[in-house]
């Protein structure tokens, strides 16, 4: 699986966590090559799709003999580590790891957090070969794979590189920019327009399309979206289609403070408002509040990220309005699109889907996207498209 998009059933549409599972035991390699180990311990790793954060999806086999002896994959913060997973399951079916070969998606980490090292471990039982998709971008947890190649094991790093990436595609982004990756969902007609003139948007897309878009809310960590949304729509903005333990940070960006008291979005205190201006004292106490005005007076949009960066949040699901995805975009802050297409056309005057305050000056203004991914949900297109991006320090530091 790719950061292309949520697990995916036989039938094409998204069905939560058991689509990673079902695929996991169905994976499990015949032949003893390096790469079916490592793409079983990749299918293992998504199985925390929706539950690690703010830690990496990671998978682990051990292999003995051209065998699996041993499995496991991290399921949340705070539980064993893949590796750690994996010795544990070795040694409770009475296997012998001793000279083996460990598949894991994410180099070992060397630090002590809420769980020991796991390279302690690794040395500690014995295992004779390491080979690691990637290594650890967190600065604090790395020199892993230097680690065991002292202690004489040895060590391979790189194998199915992109996929472990593309599956850590959130957490690889704020450990190196320090910031989190932004996905924008948008839901049009054919001809790009995602609500009336009035702002009637309910419903353009099918279920089908609705459903696959609680899947993607369901991986990440916050779910941003605008004031005028909140206004009009009264969003909860809960995964409720998808079976997932946890309910992502709810954001929302209001300049003036305006969101209703009653507003869904507010109900449990899961939930930050991000203003450029003093807090709504008639709000709940549980609702969090971040001033974070920018020169022209507005929220600053890099300085919001930032913070959330801060606070751990490896991806960021935006559903919102034409206004604040176009001052995302304009911002250089969205990192990849989701956009269903409906088999409909709408017409003018309707709104679009990125606002601008003033038209282009030339074509060569216009942001450029590579495809990701087209794939029919429903009676709906989803496509999966990245934002090309020349500088990615500039967009790090807003």
């Amino acid at each position: 699986m790719s950061a292309a998009g949520p697990p995916r059933g036989a039938n094409g549409a998204s069905n939560g966590g058991s689509a990673a599972a079902d695929a996991a035991s169905s994976q499990i390699p015949n032949a003893g090559d390096d790469r079916s180990f490592m793409a079983y311990a990749l299918a293992l790793a998504e199985r925390g799709l929706y539950t690690t954060t703010p830690n990496p999806r990671v998978g682990c086999v051990i292999v003995s003999e051209r065998r699996i002896v041993g499995e496991g994959w991290h399921a949340r913060a705070g539980d064993a580590h893949a590796e750690q997973a994996a010795l544990t399951d070795a040694r409770d079916k009475g296997n012998d790891v001793r000279g083996a070969t460990m598949y894991v998606t994410l180099e070992p980490c060397n630090r002590h957090g809420r769980t020991p090292p796991c390279v302690d471990a690794v040395i500690r039982a014995g295992i004779g070969r390491v080979v690691a998709a990637m290594r650890d971008p967190n600065p604090v947890q790395g020199n892993g794979a230097a680690r065991l190649r002292d202690a004489g094991i040895l060590v391979d790093v790189g194998l199915l590189e992109h996929e472990a990436t593309e599956l850590n595609v959130g957490f690889v982004s704020r450990m190196t920019r320090g910031l989190p990756w932004v996905r924008s969902k948008i839901a049009a007609s054919f001809d790009g327009r995602t609500a009336l003139a009035n702002g009637d948007s309910r419903w353009i897309t099918g279920a089908d399309a609705r459903a696959d878009g609680h899947a993607w809310r369901a991986r990440a960590c916050a779910i941003v979206t605008g004031v005028g949304t909140v206004l009009r729509d009264d969003p909860a903005l809960t995964v409720r289609d998808v079976a997932t333990p946890r309910q992502p940070l709810r954001v929302v960006v209001d300049r003036d403070a305006d969101t209703p008291v009653g507003a869904r979005v507010l109900a449990d205190g899961n939930a930050v408002v991000a203003t450029a201006g003093p807090r709504n004292d008639r709000w709940p106490a549980a609702v969090e509040t971040l001033a974070l005005p920018n020169a022209e007076g507005r929220v600053d949009l890099s300085a919001l990220l930032r913070e959330l960066a801060q606070r751990g949040v490896n991806e960021v699901h935006v559903e919102a309005g034409a206004k604040l995805n176009g001052a995302l975009m304009r911002a250089g802050l969205v990192d990849e699109l989701v956009v269903y297409l409906a088999p409909a056309v709408i017409g003018d005057p309707a709104r679009g889907m990125f606002e601008s305050p003033e038209p282009l000056g030339s074509l060569a203004a216009r942001v450029n996207l590579d495809w990701t991914s087209v794939d029919r949900i429903g009676a709906d297109l989803r496509i999966v498209a990245r934002v090309r991006k020349l500088a990615a320090s500039t967009v790090a530091h807003g």
